[in-house]
């Protein structure tokens, strides 16, 4: 267990992307019964955004709509709500008068219904320093706007200049085992320095963990991992090395290699000084929401050969491509 805002969180978060940002959003009804199902089975750090879906229907609404059916819950969840990408730019925005004017609308939106236990920007702005970004979510956490200050895809360097200007609450970044990048850039090390969990967002690797995806003819023809680097033909079959090792084990454990998956991630908490770390792994479907809350625990046997994996097969492709391949470690 570990602390966020001072609500007890459990080791397995949620992340509400899925249930929202699609090109046809599932119905309302049905999202806010894998929500309900995911707090039932201990899934209570719930990770949405502002960018997740429409301004008429993005995490905010359903948020809004689960709480009101279920207004109980609301001190039961800690909620985690990114923002700052500015859509008339396209970019990310960090700041202060649109950071503030994001909080007060997105407050709005929730109609009190629950709180922004923590608000992070998506990405680090490059044109705003990070000390006028987080300068500014201090005078909201300070006003009682929002509980607390996160921070998304951020180097090490930035990190230290944030914790300079306030205390954060958490870093969200990719970290599933095709993305270790944040042991050896040093953000898990300055996060374990100064006690601030890792929030891990695609544990599952972007599905390829969960060894459904055998080929990239199987990705749909609008999926955007089509143009992820990872994902393509000439890098795909290659990564595919990992993905078998890891469906030997989970043959071997009697689970599925999605298991195996988070819980490599889980079992990084803690191991060799590294922070807490919570993966958020997102569903929209009650079944693989059971799927990804099952507790597999991995001996340090299967952690060697998990490692010795890693090292054998190695990763292929980087995780973006294009314009978000800048925005990396801001």
């Amino acid at each position: 267990m570990t602390t966020l805002v001072n609500k007890k969180i459990g080791s397995t978060g949620f992340g509400l992307m899925g249930l929202t940002w699609r090109a046809t959003p599932i119905p309302i009804e049905e999202a806010i019964k894998v929500m309900k199902s995911a707090l039932e089975k201990g899934a209570n750090f719930w990770n949405g955004g502002v960018l997740y879906g429409t301004p008429e229907y993005n995490s905010l609404h359903l948020l809004k709509a689960y709480f009101t059916k279920y207004p109980e819950d609301a001190s039961k969840v800690v909620i985690s709500i990114k923002g700052g990408i500015n859509p008339a730019s396209h970019g990310p925005d960090g700041s202060k008068d649109f950071i503030t004017k994001e909080v007060e609308d997105s407050i709005a939106v929730l109609d009190g219904k629950c709180r922004i236990d923590i608000y992070e920007c998506a990405r680090v702005d490059p044109k705003t320093p990070i000390e006028e970004t987080v300068g500014a979510l201090a005078e909201l956490v300070k006003a009682g706007k929002i509980g607390g200050i996160g921070l998304s895809e951020i180097g090490e360097k930035s990190i230290r200049k944030a914790t300079a200007v306030a205390k954060i609450a958490s870093v969200e970044v990719e970290f599933s085992m095709f993305s270790t990048d944040l042991i050896e850039n040093g953000v898990a090390a300055a996060c374990a320095e100064f006690s601030i969990p890792i929030v891990a967002y695609s544990p599952l690797s972007r599905g390829l963990l969960t060894g459904e995806i055998r080929k990239f003819e199987d990705l749909p023809k609008d999926d955007m991992r089509r143009n992820f680097p990872r994902f393509q033909p000439e890098n795909f079959e290659k990564n595919m090395d990992l993905v078998h090792a890891v469906e030997k084990l989970a043959s071997e454990k009697g689970c599925t290699s999605g298991n195996i998956a988070i819980a490599w991630v889980k079992a990084q908490s803690g191991r060799q000084g590294r922070p807490v770390i919570i993966p958020i792994p997102g569903t929209v479907t009650e079944k693989r929401l059971a799927e990804n809350m099952t507790d597999v625990r991995l001996s340090e046997d299967d952690l060697d050969i998990l490692d010795k994996a890693l090292k054998e097969c190695g990763v292929h492709g980087d995780r973006y491509g294009g314009p978000l391949a800048a925005l990396q470690w801001g």
